[in-house]
């Protein structure tokens, strides 16, 4: 099928969500899809409705807010039974455009060790739900999961099949990011030349990064003919990632000439999108990351930085403002007022509600009185940090702590907990961070294991805002029931996510890392009830078991 532009078709919330640690609260997802939705990604998978109730209701909710006329599609995965698909038909049943996604793999390892099934089996169950999933939706795309380690002739087959049962888009997974470019492309190539009916289909790649090309394979796939693209933001997702959007977006956009072909996406928005999932997931985005590293647009040669004075273009393919990292200077100050910060906050791309906009703006000013010089990326983590929605369990309501050489790091923290009820308490640490910790683990009273810490400097000078992020665990009994906890077996049950991320900024580092352990642990204290309440809303919705 001809198509003039290449569909970017978004699993951050699917396939990224399902690397360990990446789990977001409902409204995290919600952010999430909304910011796809401003970047014009042409389809969001909003997740795998069949594996718990709380992810049919985030699908069925995005559905119905981000899902509108004039939208991108929303798509839901499901395996190739009929509970998995009319759980995927009925969670996105709000959304204007609606997509099924189901799977089956065609390699003989999968087929063997995982489905016990032989090949006939697998084509005939392909057929049946391929046109059961096409009687309830006009638009289905099919899998065959671990593709490219699949008998070539075998996969042509599975695929007429899908085509005759009514697939619209057929989809190739590199799923365990086995294969190079050159086989990559060749293989999109014979299946355009091999699959009766692939003219008639959209093809689509979903590349993940074990070897560390799952972007130069999807472009070898859009250079053969595919003319869809799943990606996710920053690149997350099972084990080493999937191919990352911002990078295949940019690569398409910066090599039109070459490709001939164009998204549509608003690459303005990219930056925004990396930060924002960034800080949901509490996993920094690497420096030296393409297109939105910290260091893309820096120059320390000074070969370099003579060209790029000259002509930015010596040394600079593409322009930062491009992807939306121009970190122009806030002209704004302590004196200025409500108004005029929230029409600099809509010019750069931000609609906030009142009671987040009365937050940033609260910390805007109490920044301001901080720091001399306030330029644009302190207002974007300070909106990063607000529309996380961590639930406040516990709120810090005061820390004072005390070290320096010679001295036995100290801290007394006051918190404000369910009811207003005030707990104090001190401690004595390894740090003034770890004495901090322990007093908060004293009155919370919930053991877990600190397993990731992250600084980092936002802006440049003594006066630079401290932006922290951490990452928790807490063991369960169903977590240890598993080897990978963000598992989802065969039956269709995820078993608990234990790891809980927290984000805090402040001019003060050990104030941001105070923040950014209480945000963890609100998030971890809040799950257990967030998946009851997910849980009743999906019944309520029309969630069932059957």
């Amino acid at each position: 099928m001809d198509v003039d532009h290449v569909r970017i078709f978004d699993t951050t919330l699917r396939d990224g969500e399902q690397a360990p640690g990446c789990t977001m609260t409902l409204e995290e997802k919600l952010e999430v899809a909304r910011q796809l939705a401003r970047m014009r990604v042409d389809i969001i998978e909003a997740g795998f409705p069949a594996a718990s109730p709380g992810d049919w209701a985030a699908v069925h909710e995005i559905a119905r807010e981000v899902g509108t006329p004039d939208g991108p599609t929303i798509a839901a995965l499901a395996r190739a039974n009929k509970d998995d698909i009319d759980k995927a038909w009925t969670a996105i049943q709000p959304a204007a455009h609606k997509r099924i996604h189901t799977f089956m793999s065609t390699s003989d390892i999968h087929l063997e060790h995982q489905f016990r099934k032989s090949r006939g089996e697998a084509l005939e169950l392909i057929g049946e739900m391929v046109s059961y999933a096409r009687s309830l939706c006009d638009d289905v795309e099919f899998s065959p999961m671990d593709a490219t380690r699949s008998d070539p002739e075998y996969l042509f087959q599975a695929l007429k099949i899908a085509v005759e049962c009514g697939a619209t888009t057929l989809n190739i997974p590199d799923t365990v990011g086995y294969s190079t470019p050159q086989e990559y492309g060749d293989l999109i190539a014979a299946i355009r030349q091999n699959v009766p009916g692939a003219d008639k289909v959209i093809i689509s790649t979903h590349c993940h990064d074990d070897l560390g090309v799952a972007v130069a394979n999807s472009l070898a796939g859009v250079y053969a003919g595919a003319r869809q693209i799943e990606c996710t933001i920053n690149g997350i997702g099972e084990r080493a990632g999937n191919a990352s959007l911002e990078e295949v977006v940019m690569a398409l956009h910066t090599r039109e000439q070459f490709y001939g072909l164009k998204t549509q996406v608003v690459t303005r928005e990219l930056a925004r999108a990396s930060r924002t999932v960034s800080s949901f997931i509490g996993v920094p985005v690497p420096p030296n990351k393409a297109i939105v590293g910290a260091n893309t647009f820096a120059h320390e040669s000074g070969i370099h930085q003579d060209g790029v004075l000259k002509n930015r273009m010596t040394y600079e393919i593409m322009s930062a403002e491009t992807v939306g990292l121009d970190g122009n200077a806030l002209i704004l100050g302590k004196h200025s007022g409500r108004h005029a910060f929230r029409k600099h906050v809509e010019a750069m791309g931000y609609d906030l509600n009142d009671e987040d906009f009365q937050h940033v703006f609260a910390r805007f000013k109490d920044l301001c009185d901080r720091k001399k010089r306030v330029d644009d990326r302190d207002i974007e983590a300070l909106i990063s940090g607000e529309i996380q929605h961590t639930p406040q369990i516990y709120k810090l309501a005061h820390v004072q702590y005390s070290s320096g050489t010679g001295m036995i790091p100290t801290a007394t923290v006051r918190l404000l907990g369910p009811d207003e009820t005030e707990q104090i308490d001190s401690a004595l640490g390894t740090g003034p961070v770890d004495a901090i910790y322990q007093a908060i683990n004293r009155m919370i009273n919930r053991p877990n294991e600190l397993i990731e810490f992250s600084i980092k400097a936002i802006t440049e000078g003594l006066d630079a805002v401290a932006e922290v992020t951490v990452r928790i665990r807490e063991q369960s009994e169903e977590a240890r029931t598993v080897d990978d906890p963000t598992s989802i077996n065969l039956t269709g049950k995820r078993a608990v996510q234990q790891i809980f991320s927290g984000y805090g900024i402040h001019t003060d580092s050990v104030l941001a890392a105070a923040e950014a352990y209480m945000g963890a642990l609100n998030k971890m204290l809040a799950a257990g009830q967030a998946r009851i309440n997910a849980e009743a809303a999906a019944y309520a919705a029309g969630y069932t078991d059957e």
